[in-house]
């Protein structure tokens, strides 16, 4: 996993991406890699609030509220010079001007011929969100066409099924990348009661898992099904080969 990076992408906010940002983050960190996190999103830069992550975060946007997209330039000059396992996490603002700027300069062939390994991430929620998420994994597919993509299926939003009734994994887009496709992790709908509570709380204090388990603010079975959480995700992420 050294000398790999790991984009986050998706054009549809508020669907967990900071979420997998962190866990993904998180799991690189327990595996003993020399983790470099950045945060491109300027408006809600929650990556970059997890302290214990170091995110750094990077100004992608002008004065006038506008995406400069030769700001990427400086982002792109640590990851072609540096060492490490970098995660990068975009926000919806950021999607289109980074898949842009990506496209237009050949960003993932340049970074693999300076030896690194690049992976896509992007998440694809349940619900009323399957169809905007679905369209944003689409456009990730077919705008990178050269680097791997892992797919984040988010259950937390509702079952990941059409309006028709029919499984995400059935559908014409998953089938038409899926050949793509490096891995698939699933976040498995949970009680929202306890798991999803639980990790909320965790999310808004922006806190780690290991942060958890050492908090007095968390009571032993909360941090027993954020353990869960964790063990399930880092568990899937291990059988793939980064």
């Amino acid at each position: 996993m050294q000398n790999s990076i790991h984009f986050i992408l998706q054009g549809k906010g508020g669907i967990g991406k900071s979420f997998v940002a962190a866990m993904l983050a998180q799991y690189f960190d327990s595996k003993g890699a020399d983790l470099k996190a950045f945060d491109t999103d300027q408006e809600n830069d929650t990556f970059a609030q997890y302290l214990a992550l170091k995110a750094t975060s990077v100004p992608v946007m002008t004065e006038s509220r506008t995406i400069d997209a030769k700001k990427f330039d400086a982002l792109m000059e640590t990851l072609l010079t540096e060492d490490g396992t970098f995660v990068i996490d975009n926000g919806a603002n950021t999607f289109s001007p980074l898949l842009a700027y990506m496209v237009e300069n050949s960003v993932i062939n340049f970074l693999q011929e300076s030896g690194k390994k690049v992976y896509i991430h992007t998440v694809v929620g349940g619900g009323d969100t399957l169809k905007d998420t679905a369209n944003g994994f689409n456009s990730v597919a077919q705008g990178i066409t050269d680097a791997p993509i892992v797919l984040w299926m988010n259950e937390h939003f509702g079952p990941m099924k059409t309006e028709e009734g029919k499984e995400f994994t059935e559908t014409k887009v998953f089938k038409a990348n899926q050949s793509r496709l490096h891995g698939v992790v699933l976040l498995q709908a949970r009680n929202h009661q306890t798991y999803g509570d639980d990790i909320k709380k965790m999310n808004t204090k922006r806190l780690t898992v290991d942060e958890v388990m050492k908090s007095s603010d968390f009571a032993l079975m909360e941090k027993q099904r954020i353990r869960n959480v964790a063990k399930d995700i880092f568990g899937q992420l291990e059988k793939f080969k980064f």
